[in-house]
């Protein structure tokens, strides 16, 4: 991919119309919700948005992202660098339209006169591909300690299960 910088607004249906693929990056600083998610703002990441008519000749923006960013690991709290990457697929409606007769798949994005804010958007998918839950892999990191499960104990006498009295009255016919 390129290094250039993604434009921050573009007019999305002279884009749609010319057949434009804008490929380059976008600093994770300028994105302040995402930084709001992660350990700090260091980074770029790779975009790649498509703006074309599709099969039945829709407007649609097809968009790629790859970023690595840190985040904080939710088992040994530790920073973790976590690689984010998110493809996704919009139909440009025009505002107030209803989206009902879009394709599966397709996501609706309202585009009035206004120039379409790509950062926003680009933004908005990143926070959509983060990882609920961010973990280190488990072989790299381990729980704090105290916050193990106990292993079973070799002297602990098992104990049964409770429902298996259950069992045998359901297999018993006199019941």
């Amino acid at each position: 991919m390129l290094n250039a910088p993604i434009p921050p607004h573009v007019d999305p249906r002279k884009l749609v119309d010319r057949g434009i693929t804008l490929e380059g990056v976008v600093p994770v600083k300028s994105l302040p919700r995402l930084c709001e998610q992660l350990t700090d703002d260091l980074g770029e990441v790779q975009v790649r948005l498509t703006f074309e008519r599709d099969e039945q000749r829709i407007p649609v923006i097809r968009g790629s992202l790859d970023v690595e960013v840190r985040m904080i690991c939710q088992r040994c709290l530790e920073p973790a660098a976590l690689p984010v990457h998110g493809e996704y697929i919009y139909a440009m409606v025009r505002e107030g339209d209803s989206d009902r007769s879009l394709p599966k798949g397709y996501d609706a994005l309202e585009v009035g006169e206004e120039p379409l804010d790509v950062l926003t958007m680009v933004e908005d998918e990143l926070l959509l591909s983060l990882p609920i839950v961010p973990l280190h892999d488990a072989k790299v990191c381990q729980q704090p300690a105290g916050q193990d499960e106990p292993e079973p104990n070799e002297n602990e006498v098992s104990r049964s299960n409770p429902f298996s009295v259950l069992a045998q009255l359901k297999r018993d016919p006199n019941v």
